[in-house]
């Protein structure tokens, strides 16, 4: 195998242990000086929390900025170098010599000058670090360049180009105090393929300095033990918060994967915990939104609960539109809220106008589609899944209006035979609401008794939402797609005169027995969904 293909490991490598080369000078040809420097202040802001969880967090956003500020000073120290090749003044500019692309100050690569200043080394990745932090300790370890070279891209790099181009012996390592127990469990992991800590903490900062020292075998052994430890929210939080590189992220996958699962199955019923899903930060949020399995009462009930936590976090406007168009947006399933709430969602500012414009045109679409192009779409989209169904309280509905030569709606209720056989032998389930003349009106569906010959049967009515003094007259006829024809035949029809909070219909809507109505012939389930349809007229 290419010495430089480290996409897999080398054959053998889970069986290979080479432990008792770290303790011998034998086999050790290169070494390394290890320079620690003063990490970020143990103290925190007010409000930060004091477990260590809410360090770790801290620490991660320290690095996360600490790596864009010396993204700056790479750029400025390379201009520098380029006007003026020269030494410069060292009190003032120290140089940290880096392979090719990497982030932050990890690595110095120096030669020791006989009056024992740091020289500059020139080789391809090197950088200028201003006000760096003092040198607090400094450690020096023999190591095998050969082991280290063959676990680690970052390693090979380092002693194969930058310590050749100099013809130095000796390669300099700084890092932050906060990471040196975590780089001395990653070099002996290195040499033995163990760690000797099972503290979720320390776990996770091994898993840090081996992503900034490109170890994947380590990587992805961190997030092995991390996922068999017992999770908590801040756990998974922290997990989800944790800064992605290209190489981490294939070895982080089973571990976010399992931190988005806690948090889904602490949060699955949204209409009993919403103070807590308040309380998530931006990650916590994406998870659970990512999720099929959210119960909630509708698509446009969460929306809301996603617009109230927006509001609450992102009081600023600007911010509020770039949360959403960017982070937020993509996972709220337009194509499921109702024709009545994408009105109401045009008008709000708290989305970016060119976006919400785009999402209810591409919801509306969807939801005229033909029965198998809405499954193929639903298929297509693995990434975001804004056209696949959540488990809902209330089924949707597909909902046509019309307002002469009579104010008319005709609704469409599509429920599945797993949905049906579920209602057995005395459950009910709801539609959405729909409206027709200013009124709500809502469909159900119930497994009764038939008053008549005692068994359990099909019934459909309908119910209007308010309650109170108003009168409202309503022409109603339920039909149900049946089979061979595929055509909507006519069930029941009434009219009735509504005071508010009652539902009529019909107790036995196919005149069939239950069993008679789910068999396996049975005419009403066309490719195991039952279709059903309401059309209500006011005169």
């Amino acid at each position: 195998m290419d010495p430089t293909d480290f996409s897999r490991p080398p054959a053998g490598d889970g069986d290979c242990n080479f432990e008792f080369v770290s303790h011998s000078s034998n086999f050790s040809d290169r070494p390394l000086r290890i320079e620690i420097v003063a990490g970020p202040p143990k103290g925190r802001p007010d409000g930060e929390g004091d477990s260590e969880w809410d360090r770790h967090r801290k620490r991660r956003r320290d690095a996360i900025e600490k790596r864009k500020a010396n993204n700056f000073r790479k750029t400025l120290a390379i201009l520098l170098y380029e006007q003026n090749p020269k030494p410069i003044n060292l009190n003032k500019l120290i140089l940290v010599g880096m392979p090719d692309e990497q982030e932050g100050e990890a690595v110095a690569m120096t030669e020791e000058s006989p009056s024992g200043i740091s020289q500059p080394s020139r080789h391809r990745g090197s950088s200028w670090s201003m006000d760096s932090p003092p040198v607090i300790s400094i450690k020096s370890l023999s190591v095998s360049s050969t082991i280290l070279s063959a676990k680690s891209p970052f390693f090979y790099k380092l002693f194969s180009n930058g310590m050749q181009e100099s013809d130095q012996q000796h390669a300099t390592l700084r890092i932050d105090a906060s990471e040196e127990a975590a780089l001395m469990e990653l070099l002996s992991f290195m040499y033995s393929g163990k760690l000797s800590t099972t503290s979720p903490t320390l776990l996770l900062d091994v898993l840090m300095v081996a992503d900034k020292f490109e170890v994947v075998s380590c990587m992805r052994h961190c997030c092995q033990l991390l996922k068999s430890l017992p999770m908590s929210q801040e756990s998974a939080l922290l997990y989800l918060e944790l800064p992605s590189s290209i190489s981490m992220a294939s070895a982080l996958q089973p571990l976010t994967e399992a931190a988005k699962e806690f948090l889904v199955n602490s949060f699955k019923d949204l209409t009993k915990n919403q103070d807590g899903l308040m309380e998530l930060p931006l990650v916590g949020m994406e998870a659970v939104l990512s999720s099929d399995d959210v119960q909630v009462a509708s698509e446009d009930a969460l929306y809301d609960l996603v617009l109230k936590w927006a509001r609450r976090h992102h009081p600023k406007l600007e911010e509020r539109q770039e949360v959403f168009g960017a982070r937020l947006g993509r996972l709220i399933r337009f194509p499921y809220m109702s024709s009545r709430k994408l009105r109401k969602v045009l008008t709000h500012n708290d989305l970016d106008q060119e976006f919400t414009n785009k999402a209810v045109l591409e919801a509306l679409f969807f939801k005229v589609e033909p029965a198998h192009r809405r499954q193929a779409l639903a298929t297509d989209d693995v990434t975001n899944r804004r056209f696949v169904e959540r488990a809902y309280k209330y089924r949707p509905v597909k909902v046509v209006e019309f307002e002469l030569p009579n104010t008319q709606c005709i609704v469409y209720l599509d429920l599945k035979r797993e949905e049906c056989a579920h209602l057995f032998p005395s459950g009910r389930v709801y539609s959405q609401a729909f409206y027709i003349g200013g009124q709500g009106f809502f469909l159900s569906a119930h497994c009764n008794r038939d008053v008549h010959n005692s068994c359990h049967c099909f019934g459909l009515f309908l119910g209007m939402q308010e309650k109170g003094s108003v009168s409202f007259t309503v022409d109603y006829e339920f039909s149900a797609r049946t089979m061979p024809s595929g055509q909507f035949d006519s069930k029941y029809k009434e009219k009735y005169t509504f005071a508010g909070g009652k539902a009529v219909g019909y107790r036995n809507l196919f005149a069939l027995p239950w069993t008679s109505f789910m068999a396996d012939d049975s005419p009403y389930f066309i490719n195991g969904v039952l279709h059903l349809r309401a059309e209500l007229t006011i005169e």
